[in-house]
């Protein structure tokens, strides 16, 4: 394949390209856990030279989809579940604090931010399309923290929103419609402006996943080491 167009395009927007291929081949398994990123060979396969390839790995490292050894290269991370559990930590912070912060906007920015977000997903819920369901599920997430207004939240959650990304794909035996109508009630409460019921229905909605999802993928993912364990420590 080519990633490039008769259009033509800015080196800048050439690394993005490939960014976004190399993110959306992991998160949709198309490039498993443990899969070597070679320069040379992504340089073949995707028609273009290696520096926009150079350029793309640094940000996929960033956001913890691949992960760089020395001699070794770059390599696609393997998740444990570990790392699902810190992530639902990090989100009952975060995204609670998004869907407070979100509630807090004018109601006519909230609904025209909002609203073809949760349209999506609620369409492709409806029609049963996967994987557009957890990619849809995940902008509306997005979308939020983007109502939030707060520069600082946007670039915490930015580094974990492709985890994100992966953890709904990971998990897309869970049940739409339940996902949809918890989606339903954040949104409404948001545009409402009612803050503390808000910021209560994202804490439930994202604990209301943890264990579930640990337990689809306890067969799935290793369990993961403790921190101190791999430091030495332990």
């Amino acid at each position: 394949m080519s990633l490039t167009d008769s259009s033509g395009s800015d080196g800048r927007s050439l690394v993005h390209k490939v960014y976004e291929y190399l993110r959306d081949g992991i998160i949709e398994g198309e490039l498993p856990p443990g899969t070597r990123l070679l320069e040379r060979e992504l340089s073949e396969r995707l028609d273009v030279s290696r520096i926009p390839i150079r350029e793309a790995l640094p940000q996929l490292e960033a956001e913890g989809l691949i992960t760089t050894l020395p001699r070794r290269g770059s390599m696609v991370t393997q998740l444990t579940l570990r790392d699902i559990d810190e992530l639902f930590s990090v989100r009952t912070s975060l995204e609670v604090l998004a869907a407070r912060l979100a509630s807090g906007q004018a109601a006519e920015r909230a609904s025209a931010l909002l609203s073809p977000a949760f349209a999506r997903a609620e369409l492709a819920t409806d029609e049963g399309r996967q994987p557009e369901i957890a990619a849809a599920n995940a902008a509306f997430h997005e979308a939020i923290v983007r109502l939030s207004g707060s520069r600082l939240l946007n670039s915490m959650m930015a580094p974990i929103s492709a985890r994100v990304r992966w953890l709904f794909r990971l998990t897309s035996d869970r049940d739409p419609g339940v996902l949809c109508t918890e989606h339903r009630e954040l949104y409404e409460a948001i545009c409402a402006g009612n803050t503390e019921l808000a910021a209560s229905l994202a804490f439930v909605h994202v604990e209301r996943g943890r264990r579930p999802s640990l337990e689809s993928l306890a067969g799935v993912l290793p369990a993961g080491t403790d921190p101190g364990e791999e430091d030495g420590l332990g």
